[in-house]
């Protein structure tokens, strides 16, 4: 067995650790969950830190269980929220769930014939049958309100710091996460839950229960809150998450997340979110120290991170396209570019529209009269007998040339550049 607990530790990925858990992991192959709430139809980046705790699981001998908070979902956890959140539907949480399972998939190996191959179950398949009196009867008893008015979670609602307070609803949420745990104890052989240190209270209280009603052990971990060195949100932009779905978050976007994070989130990042060993990390963060301005360090981290989630072939595509604006990029590789990470590459440029009927039209005409990349005719006409003008990445030399559908990309674009740093995007209306 490899050592679960020591692989976590100097990767930084432990906050708290019930006594005894190690020991228990080194006695043999055992399985724990991870639960995830599927309020969305994917996962984001703030999730991955748990996932990846469920590859290490795995990858250290022992069975992963990805737990989808099916019926929880329809609740809602107050852990460090500050109000209550919108209760979904049935289907759209079967909606979720496949969704949610399929990415999994990309971390977890569900179908090979390994003892301790991954399983992904639903809380809302034991729950639905359960009725309130049942569940107050054979599980509310054995935890006191004292006990559970005990936790952070609970106590941060109550004492006015949010201001709606907490309804019964969600107070109820901390006794359905533990009987998840007594349940997957029961039936699965479950004997470790892990998480977010915000989950330490839910995940206690379910060992706890476990303890109450079985006199059996079971065991807790958490890892820390992952932050970015500048106090912001880690995974958060402008643009809200990154997603692991590469319909709400392009393959590109989610590459150049990784390529931009600081150096000291870069050394701290990737411990966490890639299957680097210890000495490749030790020798990519010293080679990084060396030259801190080339950003080897955070290359590295975009190159694994992007290919565990969106493969090889994606990650190739994102670093042509991070090119595009400061490398020396070819009209082939411009034209190749699919529409989503061409708009992504150039977010922000200053966009004209052009009627389809006028091309082909020349040059000048179409960078000073039918668009205002030029405020002049003559400054156009000057600019390119001075070999300033690309369209799509090539140089336009002659005053007179003609512009085409040939010229469009992706049938609809064209990008024009004045000097080396000034894009335009004409888009064919």
């Amino acid at each position: 067995m490899k050592n679960f607990v020591e692989e976590l530790r100097w990767r930084g990925m432990i906050q708290d650790i019930m006594p005894g858990t190690e020991e228990k992991l080194m006695e043999g192959s055992t399985a724990a969950y991870v639960g995830i709430d599927p309020t969305a139809d994917s996962l984001h980046i703030g999730h991955m830190v748990s996932i990846m705790i469920l590859k290490h699981f795995q990858n250290c001998g022992h069975k992963p269980i990805a737990l989808v908070g099916g019926a929880t979902g329809m609740i809602g956890d107050p852990s460090m929220k500050s109000q209550e959140r919108n209760l979904l539907d049935e289907e759209t949480l079967s909606h979720n769930v496949a969704c949610i399972k399929a990415q999994l998939s990309k971390f977890l190996d569900f179908e090979s014939d390994a003892a301790n191959k991954a399983e992904l179950v639903n809380n809302y398949d034991w729950m639905k049958n359960f009725t309130f009196l049942d569940f107050a009867r054979e599980i509310g008893k054995h935890i006191t309100v004292n006990y559970m008015m005990a936790k952070d979670s609970v106590k941060k609602r109550l004492s006015g710091e949010a201001r709606d307070g907490m309804s019964f609803t969600e107070f109820t949420y901390q006794l359905l996460q533990g009987y998840d745990f007594l349940y997957l104890y029961e039936h699965k052989g479950c004997t470790l839950q892990m998480g977010g240190a915000d989950q330490w209270g839910n995940i206690t209280t379910g060992s706890e229960l476990i303890r109450r009603i079985l006199g059996k052990e079971a065991f807790a971990l958490t890892c820390p809150l992952i932050t970015k060195a500048d106090g912001g949100k880690f995974g958060k932009t402008e643009k809200g998450n990154i997603w692991l779905d590469p319909e709400r978050t392009s393959p590109y976007q989610f590459y150049q997340f990784w390529l931009n994070v600081s150096d000291s989130d870069a050394e701290k990042y990737i411990k966490i979110f890639t299957m680097l060993s210890k000495e490749e990390i030790d020798s990519a963060i010293a080679q990084h120290a060396e030259a801190p301005e080339r950003r080897e360090l955070q290359k590295l981290l975009a190159k694994e991170v992007t290919t565990m989630v969106h493969g090889a072939a994606e990650y190739e595509n994102a670093v042509a396209a991070s090119g595009m604006l400061f490398g020396n990029a070819t009209k082939d590789a411009l034209m190749s570019l699919d529409e989503k990470t061409f708009l992504a590459v150039f977010d922000g440029v200053p966009t004209f529209e052009v009627a389809a009927e006028k091309f082909p039209i020349g040059i000048i005409d179409l960078l000073a009269a039918e668009s205002q990349v030029f405020p002049s005719k003559g400054e156009c006409r000057k600019m390119v007998q001075a070999n300033g003008v690309s369209i799509n990445k090539e140089k336009v030399a002659d005053i007179n040339a003609q512009i085409g559908q040939e010229s469009f990309i992706n049938g609809k674009y064209i990008l024009a550049q004045k000097g080396k740093k000034n894009y335009f995007i004409i888009k064919i209306a």
